[in-house]
């Protein structure tokens, strides 16, 4: 079981790895992640290319939701876990509009 650390830091890793790739994309969404093995939620904003303000909360409202185990949510941020196979197989819930779920196939 993976850290509430190391869970920031996969999802700042992630930022900084789109961040590299040149990419600008324009979006501007709240990012909650419910972490169901640390029963914990981390919430943050994406704007453009980067999730920034990433802190602990009680409220998993957001424009865009996420529920997984620490785990995984380190293994989809590294890149080692396939979020489309994630999500067709249960281990990653995503609860987004569907214009968002498309911008976010270009993030993830």
């Amino acid at each position: 079981m993976a850290t509430l650390e190391e869970c920031r830091e996969a999802l700042t890793e992630l930022t900084n790895d789109i961040a590299e790739s040149g990419e600008q994309i324009d979006f501007d969404r709240s990012l909650s992640a419910r972490i169901t093995d640390l029963d914990t939620v981390l919430k943050g904003r994406f704007v453009g290319a980067a999730f920034t303000d990433i802190e602990q909360a009680e409220d998993p409202d957001a424009d865009i939701k996420l529920t997984l185990t620490s785990d995984d949510l380190v293994a989809m941020c590294r890149g080692d876990l396939n979020v489309m196979k994630a999500m067709a197989t249960g281990r990653l819930k995503l609860q987004a509009s569907m214009g968002d779920m498309m911008r976010l196939r270009k993030l993830l």
